[in-house]
């Protein structure tokens, strides 16, 4: 029975990351940081489709080059960078402008970085890989679409 709970919360978090990731794409499409198909959605579900197949090809290289324990904890390390940067933007918000007081931010900032610094090293050289990948990824197809 756990592990069946355990492997429906998993797919359920899966299923969770090719939505929001493929939703990201397609943002990133309509800026000009990906080709333009990837901001194109199904005029009939409204599903960017492009974004969700490339979504779901990343993910299952992740998979094919560590495992999925791998890209589950390289997925886990992403989450909290991003959720750390949410905690610094919160941070510079004017007192007026907050829901929550600043020390929320805060503690929510040092337990992103615990919460990371408990990773392998292994994952940091991997994030750091696919950051810089992504950044270059960003150059070139700015590049090339600048000329």
């Amino acid at each position: 029975l756990v592990a069946i709970c355990a492997i429906t919360a998993m797919l359920g978090v899966l299923l969770n990351l090719l939505l929001g990731l493929s939703r990201v794409m397609l943002a990133m499409g309509r800026r000009g940081d990906m080709p333009g198909v990837m901001a194109t959605v199904d005029a009939s579900s409204t599903t960017p489709v492009a974004a969700v197949i490339a979504v779901a090809c990343i993910i299952t290289a992740l998979v094919l080059i560590g495992d999925l324990k791998f890209a589950w904890t390289l997925s886990a390390l992403t989450v909290l960078g991003y959720y750390g940067i949410t905690n610094i933007s919160a941070l510079r918000l004017p007192a007026a402008d907050r829901r929550f007081p600043a020390w929320t931010a805060v503690s929510g900032l040092a337990l992103c970085i615990v919460a990371a610094c408990s990773l392998s090293a292994e994952i940091w050289l991997a994030g750091g890989v696919v950051l810089l990948a992504g950044h270059a990824w960003r150059l070139v197809f700015r590049l090339i679409r600048q000329t």
